[in-house]
């Protein structure tokens, strides 16, 4: 059992996490599966010159995981990106160079599991978290001024819009869409 499953066991969890839980599974399974059928080799092509991959997508999805924990007080759950954080910082420009993103498998795998953190994290946070300043500067924390709005955002819409854009790149690909 891992400390924020020991913490969930404790108590209910809020109403924000009840709200907003349900949209982080959703966006999860929704993600895996964007990503099953597309090919490894291909998971980091960009058929269009300001058409992001997947590769670039996912990894850069997987380092807010971890900025989602932090923020919300449980930075002792965040562990070392298995790969190099760089390529997929949200100032990062996607490029199509082999061998600067990790292989399919890594990307998707660390994706999956520090999003599944993140929820889990998010589900036992409690109002007091949720109140807490953003400590971001400018645009950023002027538009999500709490750490509730910043991490509910990141949850799910800052979620949603990266795997439209994967959704986006499946079609031009030639994949179509899933489910």
């Amino acid at each position: 059992m891992t400390t924020a499953t020991a913490h969930a066991s404790t108590r209910s969890p809020s109403l924000a996490a009840r709200m907003i839980v349900p949209s982080a599974n959703y966006n999860l399974r929704y993600a895996e599966q964007l990503v099953a059928t597309i090919p490894a080799d291909i998971f980091a092509k960009m058929p269009l010159k300001e058409l992001n991959s997947p590769a670039f997508y996912i990894g850069h999805l997987s380092i807010y995981c971890d900025r989602i924990c932090t923020l919300l007080g449980r930075g002792d759950v965040v562990r070392p990106m298995p790969y190099a954080r760089e390529p997929y910082e949200g100032s990062a420009r996607c490029v199509e160079q082999p061998g600067l993103y990790a292989d399919k498998d890594l990307l998707v795998s660390t994706f999956l599991t520090r999003q599944r953190q993140a929820i889990e994290v998010f589900s036992c946070a409690d109002d007091r978290a949720f109140a807490a300043e953003h400590p971001a500067e400018g645009r950023f924390k002027e538009m999500f001024p709490t750490v509730g709005s910043v991490t509910a955002f990141l949850l799910t819409d800052h979620t949603s819009i990266h795997l439209g854009q994967i959704s986006a790149w499946r079609r031009v690909v030639g994949l179509g869409p899933v489910g």
